[in-house]
């Protein structure tokens, strides 16, 4: 079906389908509502906590992001065949399931996204050299009995860890600034800020070209995913031309927003959840807070686990940042200054150069 965004009050076969999905994931009683095609409030109530323990924004609002990974939620291992195939490649929660399994097993994997990719394929048929089977990474009925067997024996495990730990101290080793190429994902939202006759876009735009100036006197390669007055296309679609493009590190800008105008301050969003995170994502959010918040007035609103399709379909570290919230007054006066949005370039560069610097011993 076509999804448009659906939202509290709507009715029709869409809403039906929706409260069928969180229903069949135990989330919702199938007979919790009068009307089984109304958005209601117990229908909000149960979308948002599976966008909560999903990773995703907790808007409760079913747009396109939403819905596909209430569909992804639909699948447990064993109810389907899983493999590898390019240009086809299987998204669900089986496949984390499966990933994280294999993690635990001891098996080396990038992380638990819920992507049968080259990676997973990898450990599959690693596993499969192991126990035996043919060697041929297809997840079938055979594949499915002994991998059970073998999990139900081993429980935790802390091999993604450390391996995230050992990718975050080698990260540096093997870039450098002169050689790192990086992709700018600056919003092209035409929203302008409280009080300003700026929009989202303009201030994004001026902020990665800036920080496309610093980074490209120092060598790095600066790749944009739109023009100064170009749209963007869906995250899925930059997240392609990321991994097309094999850069090394991403880097999404755009202004946060609220109902509430007391809202403000600066966050970041990196790859994780439960199960998973990109450390090196994680440790990079972590430095860009800490330099934009030291060289500006913008208050620190900590970075954040997110799932988004950026940071969760690109197999670079990606991060998200929030430079500010469009509504609010405080903010807005500041992001609309050339002083804040030079000194926010400042220290996304000097975060970048700091994540990339060698580390020694």
């Amino acid at each position: 079906m076509t999804v448009t965004i659906l939202r509290r009050g709507d009715q029709g076969p869409a809403v039906t389908e929706v409260r069928d999905r969180l229903v069949r994931l135990g989330l919702l009683s199938s007979n919790a509502s009068a009307a089984a095609d109304v958005f209601d409030d117990i229908l909000l109530a149960a979308l948002r906590y599976f966008q909560q323990t999903r990773g995703l924004t907790v808007d409760g609002l079913v747009g396109p992001q939403t819905f596909r990974r209430l569909d992804e939620a639909r699948w447990k291992i064993g109810d389907r065949v899983l493999s590898f195939t390019p240009g086809h490649v299987i998204h669900g929660e089986d496949v984390a399931q499966l990933q994280q399994r294999l993690i635990e097993l001891g098996f080396a994997l990038d992380r638990v996204d819920g992507i049968f990719g080259n990676s997973t394929d990898g450990a599959v048929r690693e596993f499969q050299r192991n126990v035996g089977l043919d060697v041929d990474g297809i997840c079938g009925p055979a594949f499915i009995r002994a991998f059970q067997r073998l999990a139900r024996t081993i429980a935790g495990g802390s091999q993604e860890h450390l391996r995230e730990l050992s990718t975050v101290a080698n990260f540096g080793k093997t870039r450098t600034v002169e050689t790192c190429s990086i992709l700018l994902d600056p919003s092209d939202l035409e929203e302008k800020l409280i009080g300003s006759e700026l929009s989202h876009s303009d201030v994004c735009w001026d902020i990665a070209s800036r920080l496309e100036g610093r980074l490209g006197a120092m060598g790095t390669l600066v790749l944009m995913t739109r023009p100064a007055s170009g749209r963007v296309d869906g995250e899925r679609t930059r997240a392609n031309l990321a991994n097309d493009s094999n850069v090394d590190l991403i880097l999404g800008l755009g202004l946060d927003r609220h109902a509430n105008p007391l809202a403000q301050g600066v966050a970041s969003y990196y790859f994780g959840h439960q199960y998973s995170r990109s450390a090196t994502g994680m440790r990079l959010a972590e430095i860009v807070q800490e330099e934009i918040s030291s060289r500006t007035e913008l208050t620190d609103s900590k970075s954040h686990a997110k799932t988004w399709d950026l940071l969760r379909l690109t197999r670079m570290p990606s991060i998200k940042v929030e430079m500010g919230y469009a509504t609010s007054p405080h903010d807005s006066a500041l992001l609309e200054k050339a002083e804040t949005r030079d000194q926010i370039a400042a220290g996304l560069s000097s975060a970048i150069t700091r994540i990339l610097a060698p580390r020694i011993g």
